[in-house]
């Protein structure tokens, strides 16, 4: 689904909450039938890395590690021999699928803008969440590398058959989605 909507209007917050980053003020989001919002920091943060992909409009990869180990960062937490090799075989499979398994080895500062958010992507998608949620991930690309990173962002999640949560202001992005939704008046619409 997309969320569309003026700036101001609570799109980030919004992916910030479902994505247990914050947390509401009243009511609850419930996942799995788990109260997020209810949980600890800890108990947030494990939820999170366990279920949740984040893309963003800068990527953050960290310019120290290589393309091949800032996907595997959301991997770090698994202390299994055996959780890690399978985390690699799966960074390494989404780094090919992306067209990225050639730069495996180059740091972020070698990269272009779509590379960079290529291997973001792969970073989101790593730990096989049940949700990615995208804040404006092709928002400092220009249109073609922004139209085909979406495209491969789409067709990734179909074929992981994530739930996908795109915020955007491109209209080209919101009508390659399945639903858009719009924010007006603190107000979540289908439009």
């Amino acid at each position: 689904a997309a969320i569309v909507g003026p700036s101001g209007s609570g799109k980030t917050t919004f992916l910030n909450i479902l994505g247990a980053l914050d947390v509401p003020d009243n009511g609850s989001i419930l996942f799995n039938n788990q109260n997020i919002g209810a949980m600890s920091e800890k108990e947030r943060s494990i939820f999170r890395n366990k279920y949740v992909g984040f893309v963003f409009q800068m990527h953050y990869l960290l310019p120290q590690c290589s393309v091949l180990e800032n996907v595997l960062v959301p991997t770090l937490a698994n202390s299994n021999k055996h959780e890690k090799k399978i985390a690699e075989k799966r960074a390494m499979e989404l780094l090919e699928i992306l067209g990225m398994i050639s730069h495996k080895h180059k740091f972020p500062g070698q990269l272009s803008g779509g590379e960079c958010q290529r291997t973001a992507f792969a970073r989101a998608l790593v730990n096989q969440p049940e949700l990615v949620l995208a804040d404006e991930p092709t928002g400092s690309l220009d249109e073609e590398t922004a139209d085909t990173l979406s495209s491969e962002l789409i067709k990734l999640n179909r074929e992981f058959g994530t739930t996908l949560i795109v915020v955007t202001h491109s209209l080209r992005l919101a009508q390659k989605m399945n639903m858009v939704w719009s924010f007006r008046n603190h107000e979540l619409i289908c439009t």
